[in-house]
């Protein structure tokens, strides 16, 4: 099993979070700490290998989030892992909840595990503009993939072998919302464990600079992702809505019509329904064509997922 310590300027908080991370699990042979320095300035690869880490990669630059996370995922399966956990290196989570969070993976029972923040512990100090906005994501995306999501932008993950050669790896400024968008798309099976978190009140945020900047960032992710996993859903939805207003204007009118006989004074009414009626129809058709770049897609996707595995044959 390979745990994954993402870290950005963290040589004042890494050799702790090291320092706390168990020795020995139940059911794991070998436990291997991994370090991507993410283009550091201070001395965090040095104390991290110091303080006992078994592998540190560093980025020549700081590349985001995404990028580390696919740095982890690629070195992890070099190493053999067949269990990667992320966690983040500061110290915001209990590293003795690693044993709770891969357990449903060592039973077989789930592809990937994520830490809850929001469940029957309160996280610790986390600022409430973030909380709402992780709950109304969570419940939005939920809802359209059909699926509880409890936690959708939560770090601390736990992976099995497989998911990390079948997940299509993001981009750079983050990795949380698509990963299990991309995942759900895919049809492995998740599972939230509450654990306990605390913010600290003078920690900066690395991937929120802003929340205007974060929300529209996000956004864009999910959005694509939820464009490429779910197209017929993404486009019909609206074009079958658009469809349907039509039909009630233009019967709204027909209704006027046949009592009057006048055309004229419902002249709006025909064009708006006409309008929407184009519309729709241009919205189905977009969804036709996305299903068909799905396929595609998944084609794609399942020569790149035969491709890792027998790049990182073990």
């Amino acid at each position: 099993m390979v745990i994954n310590l993402p870290a950005f300027n963290e040589e004042e908080k890494i050799k702790e979070t090291i320092s706390r991370i168990p020795k020995h699990i139940n059911d794991i042979d070998e436990i291997v700490i991994q370090i991507i320095n993410d283009g550091s300035k201070d001395n965090t690869a040095t104390v991290a290998m110091s303080a006992g880490a078994d592998f540190v990669y560093s980025h020549k630059k700081n590349c985001g989030v995404g990028m580390t996370f696919k740095t982890a995922v690629e070195k992890a399966l070099k190493n053999g892992a067949d269990i990667m956990v992320f966690m983040d290196a500061d110290g915001q989570f209990n590293p003795n909840d690693i044993e709770k969070i891969i357990a449903p993976i060592l039973s077989k029972e789930y592809d990937i595990v994520s830490a809850d923040r929001f469940g029957n512990r309160k996280a610790k100090n986390m600022p409430k503009v973030k909380f709402y906005l992780n709950r109304i994501a969570a419940w939005i995306i939920g809802n359209f993939m059909n699926y509880k999501i409890n936690d959708l932008t939560c770090g601390f993950r736990a992976y099995n072998r497989e998911t990390l050669l079948r997940l299509n790896l993001p981009g750079a400024f983050t990795y949380t919302q698509e990963v299990i968008i991309d995942a759900l798309g895919k049809n492995l099976k998740i599972k939230w464990i509450p654990v306990e978190v605390t913010y600290f009140n003078d920690r900066k945020s690395r991937v929120v600079k802003s929340i205007f900047s974060y929300v529209k960032n996000s956004a864009k992710i999910i959005l694509k992702a939820v464009r490429d996993v779910r197209p017929m859903k993404f486009f019909g939805m609206p074009g079958i809505f658009l469809i349907l207003a039509s039909i009630l204007i233009f019967g709204y009118f027909l209704f006027h019509y046949f009592q009057e006989f006048k055309i004229t004074p419902y002249r709006n009414h025909i064009l708006l329904a006409t309008i929407l009626l184009l519309v729709g129809l241009q919205f189905v058709v977009f969804a036709l064509i996305a299903d068909m770049i799905k396929t595609n897609r998944k084609l794609t996707e399942e020569q790149m997922y035969l491709t890792r595995k027998e790049k990182y044959k073990k």
